[in-house]
């Protein structure tokens, strides 16, 4: 039935006599003889139907001597008169130059050259040399062998060959020239007409050496000695040629500039290429073709990995060309000009930026598409040697050979395309963090608040990734239709008609997975946006733990997050059981393919031999791999259109207009700031202003003050000054540096000395005053490591005020010209008569002017300092009784002693950084564990689910679904066999049931596994979600929320890369969180260069591990799949070597049909196996956090406290002693103190004395590790957690508000009516603000509170309180936030609402603790005074 191609193919290269045959081609050798260069004869195109005469013509241009000679000669001419136009260029250039114009040329280059440029050249270049150095004197003898030979033979053919072989050798002269002069001129990129050439030169020399094969095998007469002598010298300079097309390919020279500068000074190098500036780069950057090409560069550090376990510091730097700063300049280079309007940006860039290295992968792809199809079209030959119908002797080894070439080619290309694809998708990862980290930092307000730290962060960590991981997948496009149309082609020749049956299946199969992917496309943007929101969600749960734990909110926020996570799951369910229909429709294609066309073969008489059979079943497997990629290709790439569509959106959101404020950084302005007729809104496409008419005017050196109620604008007016907002009119001016000190502090996760150093360098003295002046060294005495002590995520182990003192120390260290400082001070200075002041109201300065002129004019002003007056006559009053009163008050026996301590260690806080850096860490490394991943771990994910019982079922499946396969291929084999009846219908028949088993046994193994894989994520999410919500607050206060979202980002590839991937990746997450949280300071102070720097530092410690991980991977993938060819081939050999009575044919083809993909059976089951263990340690982080000590039980059942407790509010504390950490000293060292209930005690003392730590206590967020606290006579520490905290009531010291509404963020568990909502809302004050929205109890709020004031947002938390009713409060500085009217009308709200509560307020303001029956002063964690407040 069908033809012998395999066969065909032999006899093409052996047999002349195979043109005949087919009728395809003349039956004579003329063609590849003759010297004419005219096909006019009729010896050479036979007349016949068009396209056999296409193939003739083809055949005579590209393989007969004198065509393939004038082509040659017309690329070397073609490129010697390009390079004579080059040189004739830049003599003419450099001729102009001297002769008038070298002012101009010269005008711009320094008088001294402060650089010298040093010239390195690598193997690489050597190589290069080498190569066209051979070629040059390959040529040049052969000239010179045919002028010498020719002289006796003046005929025409031998002057025209002369002329070829003078033009070849000056061409290749040339090139040699230029190639060893490349180094004079510091070229580091071949000419673009040198690598086009090197490419046109390969393929002419390979039509040369398919020539020179062909007539050396099958002519054997009248064989030209000149003819001859070309073949030879063609075959040998065929590898040359290669290497020169790969570097074509490449373009780099292999020569290396490194700029040094001639002054000695260390200057980092300025890179050009491929410049080495690290002395632990990688090999990879200097390695050699070869040593690329088979993985040599890996072999350090496997080598050191095998030793011992890999650090981060042993894993080497990136290329330079692969570092994240090149990419993010290229990235930048190649963004659209603002006049382009792109819809699609950042595809457009991306693929200017890699399209080089796309058009590489693919070259790949097609080398490997053309020798994967060879070992199939050989079966038939093999059977045919087995079966002693061979047409030769060494036909066998020919076969082997030519398999073992064909299978070293597909493994070869095949990883080399996978290292490609996976080296270019981690450049674009690469590439887009570090834009989107630049882009974060240009965020206008309103763009920050549209898309939210979590979001934005999910860009990075998921978006990013997708767009990486789409290179792997992309060119499965075009290969699959190109892979379908090679098989169906070959089916066509061995089956017929019969082909047009599977080609309608394979029609089926593709619309069915088109129709499958559009849903799935579907499916995937929900699962995608509702991850948004859960990521979200659960970072602002994270980052405000504090606050959940106080209020006794764990069970809202872990409904909140399952709410988003159902919604999720229920999407990615859709998502997985269509994947899985999918899969069994593309697992099952090449059997029912099978049943179809040997179905049809039969229907239409045809006999279906072992040879036929096995050919078949072969070619259909490989149909198999682009039918199973292609959905995937599908989903990646609808996968990366969301990701893209969502880049773009992000990428192209509004910036902040750097115009809107004008800069001058002169220092001998009159004027630091002044504003004009300015309007300005937080929405940038807003009209309806924030602040308006705004006209200020402040002079240099003066001290400005803004003053004004809640919610007046502010905050909002230093904003407008710093550029922050959206100005819609008038005119802003800075002269001067700026600094700024919010009023919610921005600390970062590093130490202190770093924190108020912020990139400049140390001055120890100046630095030793700021410490002075801003009250700090009391503090860095408390401290055991001093100024080195790290500061936790969000500034977390330091009180309120050590954050502000540290802040202002921050600005104050930098120098700047201009201060502007929000609410930073707890009091009001006295000393305020040559200020001047602006008083605000609904966002507009309503009055302005000196002390006692707005005094006198009274309104607003008067008002305020009125209330301020009050309090302070307060404070006078205390003073004045404290000074007639006898000293019956008891004072503290150790009070002179602690004054004389504090004297004696006034030097010694900046000293204890000497003595302990290095040992200060807050956030602990991350946990890595070493080694193999343990049983342990396997066995809880595979049990995690349904037990063993489910892995039982899943192996079942999975060995049912094996034996289905195996036994359809068996019964193929046997009906086959020649010593069998063939039994047509017998055959087809069980054929087709085997195969509808074998695919339902598919379709339930996928949806099982699907089904599996569910159940085990959810048991694990909803684990950690419980474990994350029970940890004790220290877990938090070491802990960076980045590293706990990146297990929800895990990705990886190698056990100990992957560990090390995995832990460098969380602070990339973290640091971009960090990061946009403080992009208002970071801008102000003018850091967004030191910023990007330390991103892209820590993305280039991540991007190594990946980088050496795919390197590893391929390693192994190589040497592992040659090692299967080399088996193949040998088992193959002993096949064709064994006679034919041990070896049947049918087992031939069978075994063969297997065989053929042992390579890749052996590799993936090794591959699989690592990649297992590398899923796996997912589990092992996942199980980190899943067994965090978690803190005492929510609910003890044996202790409830009655329903009403407490009902008194007395409080004892009997010698409590708490440290934060084991390793941490006391913080609290044995406080004895009494309180009755209804008392109000205020509690007062240095920042850092330990006021906070006191109601942690109380709560028991720190556990006491003495002492006890009894409440109404219950000891609290035998209470649950949320039995304890839910009867307290707190306003904590920052004010921290949900994204959610008003209703949500007062009540979140829907407790009370609205309007008792309303009643509380009217008592602190906000009734009227949020009755005028719109949306009322349901106006929104977005993350953090940010579209509230800070003062709005401590009033609404008071709100809760009210709402909450309880009988002891708790007051965190719950006032700082607050002016001096609004604090007092807070004090009365507490007065007469909370009359009969027992109340501890810590505050710095005097005023507040006024009211309290007495104060407490605590002083380094011990009593310092207690007493009546008079």
């Amino acid at each position: 039935m069908g033809i012998k191609l395999e066969s065909d193919f032999l006899s093409l290269l052996f047999n002349p006599n195979w043109y005949a045959m087919k009728g395809m081609f003349y039956s004579s050798d003329s063609w590849l003889m003759t010297l004419t260069c005219s096909a006019s004869d009729g010896t050479i195109i036979e007349p016949s139907d068009s396209f056999t005469q296409a193939l003739q013509w083809l055949r005579f241009i590209f393989f007969s001597i004198c065509p393939q000679r004038l082509l040659f000669s017309s690329t070397d001419f073609f490129f010697l008169l390009i390079l004579l136009v080059l040189v004739t260029q830049r003599l003419i250039s450099k001729f102009i130059s001297r002769s008038g114009n070298t002012s101009s040329s010269s005008i711009n280059k320094p008088l001294l050259e402060n650089h010298r440029i040093h010239v390195k050249f690598t193997s690489w270049f050597l190589f290069n040399l080498i190569s066209t150095a051979f070629l040059a004197v390959a040529y040049v003898t052969l000239s010179i062998l045919v002028f010498i030979g020719g002289r006796s033979q003046q005929t025409p053919w031998i002057q025209a060959e002369t002329t070829f072989r003078i033009v070849q050798a000056i061409t290749q002269i040339a090139i040699l020239v230029l190639v060893a002069h490349e180094k004079r001129f510091h070229a580091t990129t071949h000419p673009m007409s040198l690598r086009v050439y090197w490419a046109a030169h390969f393929v002419l020399v390979l039509c040369f050496s398919v020539s020179a094969i062909t007539r050396l095998v099958s002519v054997h007469e009248g064989f030209d000695p000149y003819v001859k002598m070309d073949d030879i010298v063609y075959l040998i300079c065929l590898p040359f040629s290669a290497f020169l097309l790969v570097v074509a390919t490449e373009g780099s020279s292999g020569i290396i500039l490194i700029s040094k500068p001639e002054d000695g000074f260390d200057s980092r190098a300025q890179l050009d290429n491929s410049v080495v500036n690290y002395a632990n780069v990688t090999e990879y950057a200097k390695a050699n073709l070869f040593s690329r090409a088979i993985w040599l560069w890996m072999n350090p550090l496997i080598n050191k990995g095998y030793k011992n376990p890999l650090q981060i510091d042993d894993v080497p730097f990136l290329p330079p060309d692969h570092r994240a700063e090149r990419m993010s300049e290229l990235f930048q280079s190649k963004w659209p000009e603002a006049g382009e309007h792109s819809k699609h940006p950042v595809s457009i860039t991306l693929v200017k930026c890699f399209w080089k290295d796309i058009i590489f992968t693919g070259f790949l792809a097609v080398i490997r598409l053309g020798v994967m199809y060879v070992g199939p079209v050989l079966i038939n030959s093999f059977i045919d040697v087995t079966s002693g119908k061979g047409s030769s002797p060494y036909e066998g080894y020919y076969l082997v050979l030519t398999l073992l070439i064909a299978k070293t080619v597909e493994v070869l290309s095949s990883h080399q395309f996978n290292f490609h694809s996976q080296r270019v998708g981690m450049l674009v990862r690469s590439t887009l963090i570090t834009s989107l980290y630049k882009k974060g930092l240009k965020l206008s307000c309103s763009s920050r608040q549209a898309h939210g730290v979590g979001q934005i962060v999910n860009y990075m960590a998921v978006d990013a990734q997708q767009l990486g991981d789409l290179m792997n997948q992309l060119h499965s496009i075009w290969l699959m239709p190109l892979q379908l149309l090679v098989a169906m082609v070959l089916l066509y020749f061995y089956m017929g008609v019969s082909m047009m049956s599977a080609l309608f299946g394979v029609f089926v199969v593709l619309v069915f997975v088109f129709l499958s992917t559009k849903k799935n496309n579907v499916f995937q943007y929900q699962v995608m946006r509702n991850k948004d929101s859960r990521l979200k969600a659960m970072n602002e749960m994270i980052s405000n733990m504090r606050v959940i734990k106080f209020q006794a909110w764990e069970d809202y926020f872990q409904k909140r997050v399952q709410s988003f996570r159902k919604l999720e799951y229920g999407w990615l369910s859709k998502f997985m059981y269509s994947t899985s229909v999918n899969m069994i429709a593309l697992w099952g294609t090449p059997l029912m393919l099978s049943v179809v066309i040997f179905g049809f073969a039969i229907l239409m008489g045809a006999y279906l031999d072992a040879a036929t059979v096995f050919t078949v079943t072969s070619i259909l497997k490989i149909v198999q791999e682009p039918l199973r990629n292609f959905p995937q290709s599908l989903i990646q790439i609808s996968q990366a259109m969301i990701s893209l569509e969502r880049l773009d959106h992000y990428m192209t959101c509004p910036e902040l207009d750097e115009g809107s404020v004008e800069r001058e950084e002169s220092r001998h302005c009159d004027t630091a700031v002044e504003a004009k007729d300015g309007s300005f809104s937080w929405d940038d496409e807003g009209t309806q202003p924030t602040l308006k008419w705004v006209n200020l005017e402040i002079k240099k050196g003066q001290l400005a003050s803004v003053v004004g109620t809640v919610g007046s604008g502010k905050s909002s007016l230093l904003a407008a000054i710093l550029g922050e907002m959206h100005k819609i009119s008038g005119k802003v001016r800075v002269c001067g540096s700026t600094a700024y000190v919010a009023q919610t502090s921005w600390i970062q996760n590093t130490s202190i000395q770093e924190n108020i150093l912020f990139g400049q360098p140390m001055n120890r003295e100046k630095y030793k005053e700021v410490i002075r002046v801003c009250c700090l060294e009391k503090d860095l005495e408390t401290m055991e490591f001093g100024d080195q002590t790290e500061i936790g995520e969000r500034g977390i182990n330091l009180s309120g005020g050590q954050k502000q003192r540290i802040q202002l120390a921050r600005a104050i260290y930098q120098d700047c010209d201009i201060y502007l400082l929000d609410d930073i001070f707890s009091a009001v200075d006295a000393h305020t008569g040559s200020a001047i002041f602006k008083v605000m109201r609904d966002g507009t300065i309503v009055q302005s002017g000196k002390y006692n002129e707005l005094l006198e004019a009274g309104l607003d002003f008067g008002a305020l300092v009125a209330a301020h007056e009050n309090s302070m006559e307060l404070v006078e009053k205390s003073g004045h009784i404290s000074e007639d009163t006898p000293s019956d008050a008891p004072k503290s026996p150790f009070s002179k002693n602690r004054a004389i301590e504090r004297v004696k260690s006034e030097k010694s806080s900046l000293e204890k950084s000497k003595s302990h850096k290095g040992s200060s860490k807050l956030v602990e490394d991350e946990e890595r564990e070493t080694g193999r991943v343990s049983l342990a771990v396997y066995k809880q994910y595979c049990t995690e689910a349904f037990g063993w019982w489910g892995v039982a079922v899943m192996i079942l499946v999975s060995l049912l679904w094996a034996v289905s396969v195996l036994s359809g291929d068996y019964w193929l084999a046997y009906e086959t066999s020649p010593e069998h009846t063939f039994t047509p219908h017998l055959l087809i028949s069980v054929y087709a049931v085997l195969a509808v088993i074998s695919c339902l046994l598919i379709g339930a193994r996928a949806v099982y596994i699907a089904f599996l894989g569910l159940k085990t994520a959810q048991s694990f999410f909803n684990r950690i979600l419980n474990s994350i919500l029970h940890a004790p607050m220290s877990f938090f206060d070491t802990t960076p929320s980045g590293r706990i979202l990146s297990r929800d980002y895990y990705l990886a590839n190698s056990r100990e890369l992957t560990r090390l991937d995995s832990i460098t990746k969380a602070p990339v997450i973290h640091h971009f969180s960090e990061t946009v949280s403080g992009v208002t300071t970071i801008r102000c102070f003018r850091r967004q260069v030191m910023f990007c720097k330390q991103n892209i530092d820590k993305v280039n410690t991540n991007v190594k591990m990946d980088f050496h991980n795919n390197g590893a991977n391929e390693w192994i993938g190589f040497r592992l799949e040659f090692i299967g060819t080399l088996v193949l081939c040998f088992a193959t050999l002993l096949m064709i070597i064994l006679p034919s009575s041990i070896i049947k044919p049918e087992f031939v083809g069978l075994s063969l049909s297997y065989g053929l993909s042992l390579n890749g059976v052996l590799f993936w089951t090794i591959y699989m196996t690592c990649l297992v263990e590398n899923k796996m340690v997912s589990v092992e982080r996942i199980k980190q956090f899943i067994q965090i000590p978690s803190e005492a039980p929510r609910e003890i059942k044996d202790y409830v406290p009655p329903p009403n407790w407490p009902t008194h509010g007395n409080i004892e504390l009997t010698h409590l002693q708490v440290r934060y950490r084991p390793s941490t000293p006391l913080v609290l060292k044995g406080i004895t103190l009494a309180i009755r209930g209804g008392e109000k005690i205020g509690v007062v003392g240095r920042t850092g004395s330990g006021k906070s730590t006191l109601i942690q206590v109380s709560f028991r967020l720190v556990e006491p590790c003495g002492g006890k606290i009894i409440i109404d006579g219950i000891d609290i520490c035998k209470l649950g957690l949320h039995d304890l905290r839910s009867r307290f009531g707190i306003i904590p010291q920052e004010p921290v508000l949900f994204e959610g509404t008003v209703r949500s963020n007062m009540d979140p568990f829907g407790l009370y009516s609205d309007e008792e909502i309303w009643k509380s809302l009217e008592r602190c004050q906000l009734k009227d603000f949020v009755a005028a929205k719109p949306e009322k109890l349901d106006a929104p709020v977005a993350a953090e509170g940010e579209n509230w004031s800070v003062g709005q947002r401590q009033l609404i938390c008071l709100g809760r309180v009210l709402l909450k009713k309880t009988r002891i409060l708790f007051m965190d500085e719950a006032t700082a936030s607050v002016d001096s009217q609004t604090d007092a009308t807070i004090q009365k709200i507490i007065r007469e609402d909370f009359k009969a509560c027992t109340i501890i307020t810590i505050a710095h303001r005097i005023p507040t603790v006024m009211d309290c029956d007495r104060v407490l002063v605590i002083d380094a964690g011990k009593p310092f005074h207690l007493g009546l407040c008079l």
